[in-house]
C-alpha cells in the first residue's frame, strides 16, 4: 500500500474529454489520458482493503491493489508486467471497458471508486511510449498446429497465448483486416485502430500466421457479415491440418424487429452501419454508404452499440438523433447498499449522448411508414409494467419522423451454419455449448473442437472475450500437451 490515508485526503480525478463541438468534426479518439502526477494520486486513494473486491470484479482477475501501488511509487514498468499478466491488451480494455472493477471497488460503498480504467490506460499508453511492449516469442516449437476461426479479442488473446507456448497457431478471419468487432463494431472515436496494427505486428513477430479474407465453414448465401472474403475453407480441411480448433467467431447474428415495415429502405442493423463508416476511416471505398448527414435518425436499442450509432449519427451530420430503450428509465443513482460489489442499476449518459441526442424509455416500436419503398416515419407507443410484464398504455402511439432507423438491439447467437458445419452441440441459446472447469475447458462436443466468447457465452463485453480466449488458449495447451504452464 502507498499512501496509508490517500483514500482520505484524496479526491477521485477523472480522464477529461475534448469538447463536444470539436470532437463532433472527427473520428479521433478525444480522450485526455491521466499525466503522470494524477494517475499516481489516483494510485495513492487504493485503500489495500483486506479483500480486493475489484480484482474479483474484473473478467481477467487483474491484479489491480498492486500496479496501483507500483503507480504510486512511480515503477511504471513493473506495473505494466503486472497488469501484462493477467490482460494481454491493456489498451483496448481500458479505453473500451465498463470498468466493473470500480463498481466493486471498496471506496465505492460510500465515497468514489478509486480510477482504476485511467489508471490501466496510462500505464498501457506509457509502456508503449518507452517501448517496454515487444514481442515474446517462444524458445521451443513444439510441432503443434492450432487454427482459430475469428480474429476478435478472444481470438487475438488465445492466439497470442498459445504462440508464447510454442505452438503454430495460424489466425483465420473472413474481413480484410485483423480485429472482429474492435476494428469494425466500435467507432474510432473510442478505439483508434492503430492499436489493434501494433498488437497484430507484435502477434506475427511472435509466430502467429494471419489469413485474412478466409470463410472458415458453412455461411448463408444472403449473409451481409463476408465482405471481403474470396477464400473458403471447410471445417473438416481444418480439423485434418490441424491438431486442435478454437472457434471464436463471436455472435454475429443481430436481433431484428419484425413489424410491418421492417423491409422499407432506411432501416437498418446497426452493424451494417458501423462497420461502413470504420472501412471508410481507413482508406477503403465503401459504394452505398449509409450516411446520417441531413437525416432524422432513430437509434433502436439503448446499450452501447446504440450510443455508438448516435455519436457516428452525430459525426457524419444528423439533423436529429432519437434513441429508444424498451425498458423504463433507471435511477439516476444505484442503492450502493443493496448493489455493491455487483454491476449497479442507474442510468448512464455515455460521450455519444452527451453530443446531441434525445433519449426515450419505456416505448416499442410498432410500425415502419414509408412512400415509395422508403422510410419516412415510424409508429410508437408507450410501455408500463403490470404483474412482472410490459403492457401498452393506452392512448399513448405516436408517430415520429424519420429518414433512417439503426436497429441496435443486441445479438442472438452465432452464425448457426458455421457451428453446424464442425458438427457441435448448441446450448439453449444457440451457441456452441462448452463448459469452463480444468477438466473439459471449453471444449465442444467434438474431440479437438473449442469455443470461446461471444460463440460460447453469448453476446458480451471485450474483457470477458479476452478472459475467455486466454482460458481456451490453456485448455487447448493441456489438451495438446497433457499439461501447461499458461494461466487461467
Amino acid at each position: 500500500m502507498g499512501k496509508i490515508t490517500g483514500f482520505l485526503e484524496l479526491e477521485r480525478i477523472e480522464e477529461t474529454y475534448e469538447p463536444v463541438e470539436a470532437r463532433v468534426r472527427h473520428y479521433k479518439e478525444f480522450v485526455y489520458p491521466l499525466a503522470a502526477d494524477k494517475a499516481r494520486q489516483q494510485g495513492a486513494r487504493c485503500m489495500d482493503c483486506g479483500t480486493p473486491f475489484c480484482s474479483s470484479g474484473c473478467p481477467v482477475s487483474n491484479i489491480i491493489p498492486d500496479f496501483n501501488d507500483l503507480v504510486y511509487r512511480d515503477d511504471w514498468k513493473r506495473a505494466l508486467q503486472v497488469l501484462q499478466s493477467t490482460n494481454n491488451f491493456p489498451e483496448f480494455t481500458g479505453r473500451i471497458c465498463p470498468a466493473p472493477c470500480e463498481a466493486a471497488c471498496t471506496l465505492n460503498i460510500n465515497a468514489q471508486p478509486v480510477g482504476i480504467k485511467s489508471i490501466e490506460h496510462a500505464i498501457i499508453d506509457r509502456g508503449w511510449a518507452e517501448g517496454w511492449v515487444r514481442p515474446e516469442p517462444p524458445r521451443v516449437r513444439t510441432g503443434r498446429r492450432v487454427a482459430i476461426v475469428g480474429s476478435g479479442p478472444a481470438g487475438l488473446a488465445a492466439a497470442q497465448q498459445l504462440a508464447r507456448a510454442g505452438h503454430e497457431v495460424v489466425l483465420f478471419e473472413k474481413n480484410e483486416r485483423v480485429g472482429g468487432l474492435l476494428r469494425l463494431g466500435i467507432p474510432d472515436f473510442k478505439l483508434d485502430k492503430s492499436h489493434i496494427d501494433r498488437r497484430v505486428e507484435q502477434l506475427v513477430a511472435e509466430g502467429v500466421q494471419i489469413r485474412t479474407h478466409t470463410l472458415v465453414g458453412d455461411w448463408p448465401a444472403d449473409s451481409k457479415v463476408t465482405n471481403g472474403a474470396t477464400e473458403t475453407v471447410s471445417a473438416r480441411q481444418l480439423q485434418q491440418e490441424f491438431h486442435a480448433v478454437l472457434l471464436t467467431g463471436g455472435a454475429e447474428q443481430s436481433r431484428d424487429l419484425p413489424v410491418a415495415g421492417r423491409e422499407l429502405a432506411g432501416v437498418h442493423f446497426a452493424m451494417e452501419y458501423l462497420p461502413q463508416q470504420n472501412r471508410v476511416n481507413a482508406g477503403s471505398a465503401v459504394a452505398g454508404q449509409i450516411v446520417a448527414r441531413g437525416k432524422r435518425v432513430i437509434v433502436i436499442g439503448g446499450g452501447d452499440t446504440g450510443s455508438d450509432c448516435v455519436g457516428t449519427a452525430r459525426r457524419q451530420g444528423a439533423a436529429d438523433v432519437v434513441q429508444f430503450e424498451l425498458m423504463p428509465m433507471p435511477p439516476l443513482h444505484e442503492d450502493k447498499a443493496l448493489t455493491w460489489p455487483y454491476w449497479p442499476y442507474k442510468l448512464r449518459t455515455s460521450s455519444s449522448h452527451q453530443e446531441g441526442c434525445e433519449r426515450e424509455f419505456a416505448i416499442a416500436t410498432k410500425e415502419f411508414i414509408g412512400e415509395g419503398g422508403r422510410l419516412t416515419a415510424l409508429k410508437t407507443v408507450q410501455l408500463r409494467r403490470e404483474g412482472g410484464q410490459f403492457v401498452e398504455v393506452e392512448g399513448s402511439e405516436k408517430l415520429w419522423q424519420a429518414d433512417l432507423v439503426l436497429l441496435a438491439m443486441g445479438f442472438t447467437n452465432p452464425v448457426a451454419s458455421v457451428l453446424a458445419s464442425f458438427g457441435v452441440a448448441l446450448d439453449a441459446r444457440g451457441n456452441a455449448r462448452a463448459g469452463t472447469d480444468d477438466a473439459t475447458g471449453y471444449a465442444t462436443s467434438v474431440p479437438g473442437v473449442f469455443a470461446a466468447g461471444d460463440m460460447r457465452r453469448g453476446q458480451s463485453l471485450v474483457v470477458w472475450a479476452i478472459r475467455e480466449g486466454r482460458q481456451a488458449a490453456r485448455a487447448i495447451d493441456f489438451y495438446l500437451m497433457g499439461q501447461t504452464h499458461l494461466p487461467r
